[in-house]
């Protein structure tokens, strides 16, 4: 095997601003394998949660660190490639498991949906989302999407600095704006209990399908969850909160669906694990991304047909992706008919 790392620029169309902050452009790294002829591609970047943050820097030294121990390895034989892996933070694991498995699919030929079973026809419509704005700005960014695609599931981006009353008035400004489109509602740890407690009831009564992260991510925050059982019929998505499978199973018995995301799992192996345990438990899964450029999110959606509520739509808000993605029907996402991960250069 030959490796190639090198850092690539995604810059944002529309800058995204979240109870954390806003993100308008960011460095991403491109891991490519090169192995009989053939060439896996790969992704990763950094990213804060609040709780846990990685540094590209520190993400580039830990990859560069570890890649010569691949040489003289088979990339077929991924079972026993995880010890070395499981040495690496997700987001660093997740640009070489990626790389790998675009690599095994390319060598048997075809799309790794199919070599996993997955039916390509039981894909949802893809999320869009809004940040955090004033209402006029909002609805602005509402109509920008409706120019790329229907938007019928919106996401919408709460936890306002300005407080809850901010929260409701950018909710009240969209409803009428909808035109019939699903609403979600991302709060990204950004309420304390007493906030959650009042929102919840209110959003549900607006007719909000979801609630993601509703409070901040913490050892131990399946408690948090548990007590905002049963304040409304709506479901509460678990995103910061889970990581892995212990997550998974922790949080399971508290909550309705979790977000996987390929930075946090550390890429494909571990995210397919999550999903076969979460339907398994009765879970739903949300399928999201960061900063991601098509080839990230190429790769996500490769599990798409097991997922309820994809939320896939950075790359639809990038200047300069330098990646073909997953097809897009509509704002219908579907994985590559070509194999591996079915991602290819501009």
């Amino acid at each position: 095997m030959r490796f190639q790392l090198r850092r690539f620029p995604l810059t944002k169309r529309v800058p995204l601003s979240i109870s954390r902050g806003t993100t308008a452009a960011v460095e991403h790294l491109l891991l490519e394998i090169q192995h009989n002829g053939l060439v896996g591609r790969g992704e990763t970047g950094g990213f804060d949660t609040g709780q846990r943050a990685y540094g590209l820097g520190d993400l580039e030294a830990e990859l560069r660190a570890l890649l010569p121990q691949l040489e003289g390895q088979d990339p077929s034989c991924l079972m026993a490639l995880e010890p070395l892996l499981a040495q690496l933070s997700a987001p660093a694991r997740c640009a070489i498991d990626l790389a790998l498995h675009d690599l095994w699919g390319q060598q048997l030929g075809q799309p790794l949906w199919r070599l996993w079973g997955l039916d390509r026809q039981a894909c949802r419509p893809t999320s869009v989302t809004l940040g955090l704005a004033a209402p006029a700005q909002v609805l602005e960014r509402l109509q920008l999407w409706r120019q790329l695609l229907p938007a019928s599931r919106v996401k919408l981006k709460l936890g306002s600095p300005q407080g809850l009353q901010q929260d409701q008035a950018l909710v009240e400004a969209l409803l009428p704006a909808l035109a019939g489109a699903e609403l979600q509602v991302d709060a990204n740890g950004g309420w304390d209990l007493a906030g959650a407690r009042q929102m919840i009831p209110w959003l549900a009564e607006r007719g909000v399908v979801l609630v993601e992260q509703p409070l901040p991510a913490r050892p131990g925050d399946e408690e948090d969850f548990a007590a905002l059982q049963g304040l409304a019929p709506i479901a509460l998505v678990a995103d910061e909160s889970c990581w892995n499978l212990e997550d998974l199973l922790r949080l399971a018995p508290h909550v309705q669906g979790v977000n996987l995301k390929l930075l946090k799992t550390g890429g494909l192996a571990e995210a397919l694990l999550l999903a076969r345990n979460a339907r398994r438990l009765g879970l739903k899964l949300m399928l999201g991304c960061y900063s991601d450029s098509s080839l990230l999110n190429g790769a996500a959606a490769q599990l798409l047909p097991l997922v309820e509520w994809p939320d896939l739509d950075s790359h639809l808000n990038l200047l300069d992706d330098p990646f073909e993605g997953p097809q897009r029907v509509g704002d219908l996402l579907l994985p590559s008919e070509r194999p591996g991960l079915g991602v290819q250069p501009c």
